[in-house]
C-alpha cells in the first residue's frame, strides 16, 4: 500500500516539480522513513489514516534517535511535501502536517551522562550473555571515541589498529578520520570478537563489519537506541537519553578535562569549530567556580 504512494510521490517530484535527482531521492527517503516508524507502531495503517499526532509523535522518535534539529526540520519538509502531493491527488481531505511546526534549530545544549551515570550503565549489562558481551563492547566503544551510531554500526574489523589504539573512521560525507580507542574498549571489544562473534554464522557482506546481532547481521540503530534504554532503566537514570548521549558525554567529560578544543573537533569530525563549541558551554559553572577559587581578583576574600 505504501509503497505504491511513494513510488507515485516519486514520478510527481520528477515529472510534475522537476526536481533534480538528489532532492527527489531525499524526499524519498523522508516517506519511507515515515513507513519505518508507521511498520513499528501501526502497522495497517495506511498514509490516508495517519493523524497529526502520530506526526508528532514521528518527530519525537527520530530526536530520541539523535537526528538534529536541521535534520528533523529537513525531513519534516519532505514529509509535507508528500502529504501535499496526497492532496492535491484529491486522497486526503485534510493535509495532517499543516499545523507542525519544525524544531526551533537554536543550539540547544545536549543532555550528557555524568560518569557514574555511564557505570552504573555499564554495569547494568549481564556480561554472561552473548548480546551482554556484544554491547558491553559498543557502549565502550561509543563513549570511548565519541563514535556517531551510523559510524559505530558500519566500524569494521580491517579498520581497527589496536596495537596502534586507533580506529579508522567513515564520517559523514564519506570523510575518513582515525580516532583513539580506549584501553577498557579494546579489552572487550576483543572479548567480544574473540568469543562471541567467532561462533556467529556471519551472513555475506556482513564478514567485516564487527558489531552483529544473533543471527550474524549488522546491528541496526533501533537496536542500539532500545538497548541503551532499557539498560538506562535498569540503572535508574531517569534522563531520556540515546547512543548520540554517548557522544555528548565523551565530549564534555573531554573539554571538563581540559582538553584542547581542535583535538576533541577532530576526534568527533566536526566540519567547523563553532560545533565543538557547544561543549564549552555545559561546563560554565564549573568553569565560574574556578575563576572564584582560584583569580587573585576573584577569590572570597574576608575584608572584617
Amino acid at each position: 500500500m505504501w509503497q505504491s504512494y511513494i513510488n507515485a510521490f516519486k514520478n510527481y517530484l520528477k515529472l510534475e516539480r522537476s526536481l533534480a535527482e538528489n532532492s527527489v531521492e531525499a524526499y524519498l527517503h523522508d516517506a519511507e522513513k515515515l513507513h519505518e516508524y508507521i511498520l513499528l507502531t501501526d502497522p495497517a495503517r495506511t498514509p490516508m489514516q495517519v493523524t497529526e499526532k502520530e506526526l508528532m509523535n514521528f518527530l519525537k522518535y527520530l530526536g530520541e534517535l539523535g537526528l538534529t534539529a536541521h535534520s528533523q526540520a529537513r525531513m519534516l519538509s519532505g514529509i509535507k511535501s508528500f502529504f501535499k502531493y496526497l492532496l492535491l491527488e484529491n486522497l486526503i481531505d485534510r493535509d495532517p502536517t499543516q499545523l507542525l511546526e519544525a524544531p526551533k534549530l537554536g543550539r540547544k545544549l545536549p543532555d550528557t551522562l555524568s560518569f557514574p551515570e555511564i557505570e552504573a550503565i555499564l554495569a547494568a549489562i549481564d556480561l554472561s550473555t552473548p548480546g551482554g558481551t556484544r554491547d558491553r563492547a559498543m557502549l565502550e566503544v561509543l563513549y570511548s571515541s565519541g563514535l556517531r551510531v551510523t559510524e559505530l554500526l558500519n566500524l569494521r574489523l580491517t579498520n581497527c589498529y589496536f596495537t596502534e589504539g586507533f580506529v579508522r573512521v567513515l564520517g559523514k560525507g564519506d570523510k575518513v578520520r582515525l580516532v583513539p580507542i580506549g584501553e577498557d574498549a579494546m579489552h572487550y571489544t576483543r572479548i567480544y570478537v574473540d568469543h562471541i562473534r567467532s561462533q556467529l554464522d556471519v551472513q555475506k557482506g556482513d564478514e567485516d563489519t564487527i558489531f552483529l546481532n544473533l543471527r550474524g547481521k549488522q546491528l541496526s540503530r533501533i537496536t542500539v537506541f532500545t538497548t541503551i534504554k532499557k539498560l538506562a532503566e535498569e540503572a535508574g537514570i531517569q534522563k531520556t537519553i540515546s547512543p548520540h548521549t554517548f557522544r555528548h558525554s565523551f565530549a564534555t567529560h573531554l573539554i571538563e578535562g581540559g582538553a584542547d578544543l581542535r583535538a576533541v573537533q577532530q576526534m568527533l569530525g566536526h566540519e567547523s569549530i563553532t560545533t565543538t563549541e557547544i561543549y564549552t558551554h555545559l561546563d560554565r559553572d564549573y568553569l565560574q567556580q574556578t575563576l572564584r577559587e582560584y583569580h587573585p581578583r576573584s577569590r572570597n576574600r574576608d575584608f572584617s
